[in-house]
């Protein structure tokens, strides 16, 4: 059993680093992809500044000049501040994530380990039930086989006593009485 858990904690070890890879992963991704294009930009001497939106130059509504918002068009635009905390603070919202993910593995692995001993628990109180079922079946059969000896013994001693009885003129039915 000792085997079973070692492998059930590996593999909830394995599907969790999976999982955090799974998470983790594309952002940090994005973010050496970013790394590399920065240092390639740095690098390389470039007619035109860097793009600051990979968002399309026509928007997809128009809005008339009188009722447009100066400050509406600058939500498209990309605040690297903001996207630093934003980032952080999805990676900390993922690690809490991973961490209560972890804690309910945890104790899922600790009902399931409660859950077996239980069920061993069980299994040993049925083997003894077993045993002493088995021992008095033994006995009863012991009993019996020493019944049917003494039973076989009383038929030869009655038959035998029965052929004397015959041989001395005995005859079934008839009774005699003796004169005391």
């Amino acid at each position: 059993m000792a085997v079973k858990t070692r492998v059930l904690k590996a593999v909830l070890g394995l599907m969790a680093l999976c999982l955090a890879g799974y998470i983790v992963g594309p952002p940090l991704y994005w973010h050496l992809l970013e790394g590399l294009a920065a240092v390639s930009r740095s690098s390389s001497s470039s007619s035109c500044p860097p793009c600051i939106c990979d968002c399309d130059s026509q928007p997809l509504l128009t809005i008339p000049q009188g009722l447009s918002n100066a400050s509406f068009a600058d939500c498209a635009k990309r605040d690297p501040d903001v996207s630093e905390d934003t980032q952080k603070n999805f990676a900390e919202l993922l690690l809490e994530e991973l961490k209560l993910r972890e804690a309910e593995a945890l104790e899922n692995q600790q009902r399931g380990d409660m859950a077996l001993l239980e069920a061993k628990k069980m299994t040993s109180q049925y083997q003894k039930e077993a045993d002493k079922c088995n021992s008095g079946m033994e006995t009863c059969e012991e009993a019996r086989e020493k019944a049917e000896a003494i039973l076989l013994a009383q038929k030869r001693l009655t038959a035998m006593w029965e052929l004397r009885a015959r041989q001395r003129g005995w005859k079934e039915g008839t009774e005699r009485s003796h004169p005391q």
